[in-house]
């Protein structure tokens, strides 16, 4: 069993720590000029990251790629970051993959964090599944860090009902999490504890499935967390 778990290619079972995942990384945002670096954090995806607010006005500074940016300069003043969002709106996971290597790769990200799922019920699981260890796989080959999301709500389901269906591709997420061993931001979950709370989901979102720079925050504050 010991030799098994220590073969090189075994999948991790366990989804990476946030106190250590991105160690390398910050230590790289904590350097001044004249021995600092760009920073690339790539937001691959669809309508959300992309900043889509009520269809078609799209408000991209409010967008949680942006939020995130925003947090990440007010910790690390010195860095050198740049953002990067190839989401495009209305795509699910299969066109994503299908453009990752020639759109999303290219800008050699340091991070990578992709965020799928409200469009992959289109495609159902099995499929989704597929394009996303496309994606983890090629990125993880490449050296890259990487974060998945779970999905931000959709008005149209009940998201504290396990039986929902963005429920299920939020478990597949973050099982491909534990299986690959890296990083997750749970906003599907840090939703649900507010509805389940009491909260109206209503007040996070500009439309039935677009987050209004409130919803945004929420969703930026799980990705914060790993910095």
């Amino acid at each position: 069993m010991v030799l098994l778990l220590l073969a090189p290619g075994l999948r991790a079972r366990a989804a990476a720590d946030p106190e250590t995942y991105l160690s390398e990384l910050r230590a790289e945002l904590q350097k001044r000029w004249p021995d600092n670096r760009t920073i690339n954090i790539v937001f691959h995806g669809h309508s959300v990251p992309a900043g889509y607010a009520r269809t078609p006005f799209v408000n991209t500074l409010e967008a949680y790629p942006h939020q995130t940016l925003a947090l990440v300069k007010d910790k690390y003043p010195n860095a050198v970051v740049n953002v990067i969002t190839t989401a495009i709106g209305g795509e699910q996971s299969e066109q994503g993959a299908a453009r990752f290597e020639a759109e999303v790769l290219t800008h050699r990200p340091d991070l990578l964090l992709i965020d799928y799922a409200l469009n992959d019920r289109m495609i159902g699981l099995e499929r989704s599944e597929a394009a996303w260890r496309r994606m983890i796989e090629a990125a993880l080959a490449r050296g890259i860090k990487v974060i998945l999301l779970t999905p931000t709500p959709d008005l149209s389901e009940d998201i504290r009902s396990d039986a929902a269906r963005l429920a299920a591709h939020a478990a597949m997420i973050r099982r491909l999490a534990d299986e690959y061993g890296v990083g997750l931001a749970d906003a599907y979950a840090a939703f649900r504890h507010r509805a389940e709370a009491g909260e109206r989901i209503a007040d996070y979102m500009s439309q039935v499935n677009h987050p209004n720079p409130r919803g945004h925050e929420v969703v930026a504050a799980e990705i914060i967390r790993w910095f």
